[in-house]
């Protein structure tokens, strides 16, 4: 299987701490989206990453997908629970940090734009989004070690790599200082290799 993915990518970091929590071996392809022969839509028509592609050439995305279809790839680490209703918890959790990572990607990308063209509206509404996102996953976090039925879970690594990115991009986003549950549990995920090793690079 190859994963196509780049560094700086929240979605594609989630995978790759997900294959290597499952201990699974992915040919890692690092690509550039704004190169005009990047293979990504080729494989996904959306021209997204992350991107799967699996021994037979057939491809999975997005990283929602990915990560269930590693997860039942093999009984090492099970990252989705069995059970129905914690299952559809730590799924909740995937999407509203995903979802926080929707609003500060957006934000960002609007930001980058030639001053004149950018749309301050735009940028509010989005991190408005992302303050209410951290808001909630604080508030359902409380004082637990971990996000769902005190076990390690996608539900974590969903959060980390959203936390990972405001720290990367939103640094205006003091989540730390109002968010010290927050902090706490990302200070305890960057102990774990998987993440270590994905950190994206400053630039």
């Amino acid at each position: 299987m190859k994963l196509l993915y780049s560094l700086t990518s929240p979605y594609a970091r989630k995978i790759r701490i997900v294959a290597a929590e499952k201990r699974i071996d992915i040919d890692m392809v690092q690509v550039v989206l704004a190169s005009p022969d990047s293979p990504v839509a080729n494989h996904n028509p959306l021209g997204k990453i992350p991107v799967l592609i699996l021994d037979d050439g057939d491809s999975l995305f997005d990283s929602r997908v990915i990560a269930e279809f590693l997860d039942h790839r093999t009984p090492v680490a099970h990252l989705i629970p069995q059970d129905h209703s914690l299952k559809i918890k730590v799924k909740r959790w995937e999407a509203l940090a995903d979802g926080v990572c929707d609003a500060a990607v957006m934000a960002v990308n609007e930001s980058r734009r030639v001053a004149g063209m950018q749309d301050a509206a735009v940028i509010a509404k989005q991190y408005g989004k992302v303050e209410r996102g951290l808001k909630a996953l604080s508030d359902d976090l409380g004082d637990a070690k971990w996000c769902v039925d005190d076990a390690f879970s996608l539900a974590d690594i969903a959060l980390g790599c959203a936390l990972g990115y405001l720290e990367l991009r939103c640094q205006h986003i003091d989540w730390k200082a109002q968010y010290p549950n927050l902090a706490d549990l990302y200070a305890e995920l960057m102990k774990r290799p998987s993440f270590k090793q994905s950190v994206p690079p400053a630039n």
